[in-house]
């Protein structure tokens, strides 16, 4: 082999993985600058809109729970429910009956006689 064909077999070598080279760095976006040197494309960022909008909705979950989990075992908590406990009760219960002589009206017109005595 004589030393021309060896220059023109490196040469030919030389263009066809440089030919491979750009195709493949146009495929995938890569540029080339005054240099040689490859430019990347900048990455884009992912789309954060749904992670940030789950993470918002996991928080207000969390608010939820916690209050849950606080709420119902403090002193206040307790005492209102307590008292409410007890107002229910009263509703439930009947009112306790008046004797015949003592209704609301006799005890009016018992006021009106010990007021016109007087």
């Amino acid at each position: 082999m004589s030393f021309w064909t060896a220059v023109v077999i490196v040469v030919a070598i030389w263009a066809l993985v440089t030919v491979w080279t750009r195709r493949h760095d146009r495929e995938m976006g890569v540029t080339r600058d005054e240099d040689g040197n490859p430019v990347f494309p900048p990455q884009s960022a992912p789309d954060t809109s749904a992670a940030e909008a789950e993470i918002a909705e996991l928080k207000k979950r969390i608010a939820v729970l916690e209050r849950i989990a606080t709420d119902n075992n403090s002193n206040d908590a307790r005492e209102r429910a307590r008292i409410a406990s007890e107002i229910e009760a009263l509703r439930e219960a009947k009112p306790p009956s008046l004797p015949a002589d003592k209704t609301p009206e006799s005890r009016t017109t018992d006021a009106s006689r010990a007021s016109s005595d007087a």
